[in-house]
Formats: structure tokens, sequence, C-alpha cells
């Protein structure tokens, strides 16, 4: 079933798990992930990313990612993940996606205040929920997850939320997107602020390539949704790798891909804590 961030994320808060949000570019990734829902009885969250549409045009994607939501025994949100411009936002709500995230973590403070304030009005005019950034998230490419001065600061973090009314709110606390070259340094202590400070559910970004504690440590303090999409990659370009090796055929490494996307994704519900939340 279709559903928004507000029809699954305060279970997960006051129940102490985290639904993942797993993007989803082509149909195999789409096919294994909500398999995975399906089988663990577990919400979840699938879309795509400003950044990733070169991989999957947003209009072709959105029909299928729509149609798989409404077609599941789960709940499922469809999220558009760090909208980059207030056109691409405004598109995917108008092709169906029942969740957005404005980014603007990147640029001017201000500006960021106004545009995701702007982008929560239209967005709950129809029915979706809005995700929000303050402070910023890295790239682990650069290294910058390190950048002390990006992260979040539970005062900022109250402020955002009180000025923009977003439903969820990403934070900087050592994360950075992409594969890290070094082991991330979580602050898990200023995550623990503040989660005292606001009750808005608090989402992890640059989840992939984390350990398990390191996720168990930042739910037990307060994430409720974590973003994932290099596990995802990893486990489809191995499948691919070892289809080409023993010789298998198109459709039998398509077979296979998408079985090796469905198991990295229920490791991680079931490492998440949301595995059986669906009864």
């Amino acid at each position: 079933m279709l559903v928004n961030l507000n029809d699954i994320l305060p279970d997960a808060q006051k129940k102490g798990y985290a639904v993942g949000l797993f993007n989803t570019t082509d149909t195999d990734m789409l096919e294994g992930v909500i398999a995975a829902a399906e089988e663990l009885r577990s919400p979840v969250i699938i879309g795509t990313a400003e950044v990733l549409l070169p991989f999957g045009e947003l209009k072709l994607i959105a029909p299928s990612l729509i149609a798989a939501a409404k077609r599941a025994s789960v709940p499922v949100v469809v999220h558009y993940d760090h909208g980059l411009t207030f056109e691409r936002c405004m598109e995917a709500l108008q092709l169906g996606f029942s969740s957005l995230m404005f980014d603007g973590s990147a640029g001017d403070v201000q500006e960021n205040y106004r545009q995701t304030r702007e982008i929560v009005k239209i967005a709950h005019a129809f029915g979706a929920s809005v995700e929000g950034e303050i402070g910023h998230v890295g790239e682990a490419s650069e290294g910058d997850e390190f950048a002390i001065d990006h992260y979040t600061t539970p005062q900022e973090a109250v402020e955002f939320v009180r000025e923009t009314g977003v439903d969820a709110l990403a934070v900087s606390i050592g994360t950075a997107h992409g594969a890290y070259k070094s082991k991330p340094c979580l602050d898990i202590g200023r995550l623990a602020n503040i989660h005292a400070a606001l009750r808005t559910p608090l989402v992890l970004h640059g989840g992939s390539g984390l350990s398990d504690d390191d996720f168990k440590n930042t739910i037990q303090n307060g994430i409720a949704k974590v973003n994932i999409y290099t596990d995802l990659c990893n486990a489809g370009l191995k499948a691919m790798q070892e289809g080409v090796a023993a010789g298998q055929n198109y459709n039998d490494i398509r077979t296979k891909r998408v079985e090796y996307i469905k198991n990295a994704t229920k490791e991680k519900m079931i490492l998440f804590g949301c595995a059986g939340a669906v009864k």
C-alpha cells in the first residue's frame, strides 16, 4: 500500500527501530527490495534521488515505483531523495511520489529555510511528507564526513523544524554519501542531544558501509530512517560478476541480481529492527 513518512516513522520512533530508504533506480532493484519487505513483513521506503536520474529518468521509473507500492502487501513510501531543485521536486509530486526530501543544506542557510518552507506547504497540499536537512552530510569520496563545522547542532535542528514544518529531519553526525575511504567517526552524543530536543523523526544519510554497531547505536539514539544505496549496488554488481564468470546468460544473471539485492535488503531490515513490524 502506498503511504507517506508520517504513516510509518512515528511507530518506528515509538518502538525504537528504523525504516530503510532503499533507492531503486531500476526495476531489478525495485523487485528485490519489495520482495524483501513482503517476506519480512516490514514497512519500506523506495525511491530515487536527483543525482541518480541519469541512471533512471524520473518519468520512466516513477510509474513502476508507484504501481509496486500500491500493489504491495506492506506499507511502502515512494520518496524523492535529495531534491536539489524546486522544479524536480514539483515533478516528483505531480508524478505521484508520496514523499520527498528537499536538500538545500549545501547552500545559504536562510535560503534553505525559505525553500524548504515553501516546498512543505505544497507537498502537504498533495498529501505528501517532506524531509529536510540542516547541517551538511558530506561525500565520502571527498573525505568531508570529517568536516565538523558541517555537523548539525541541537539548536539548529529545533529551529529548522519549527520554521519549516518538515516531517522528518536529516542530520549530519559524521556520515557521508558513497563508499567510505576510512572508518567514519560518528558523533553519537550529538545525535542523542538532537533526539532529546526534538520529537521529529531523524534520518541518517550515508548508511552504506557503516558497521552493525554504528547502525544499532544511531537507531538507539533516535534515528528512525536510514538511507541505503551503495550496498545494493555492490550486491547487484557481485551477482553480475559471478554470473559472467560462470558463463550464465542475461536472464539468469538478472535473476541472480534481484536475489542478491533482495538478500542485502533483508540483512539491513533485520539489522534496523523493522522486520516483523507489519502485522
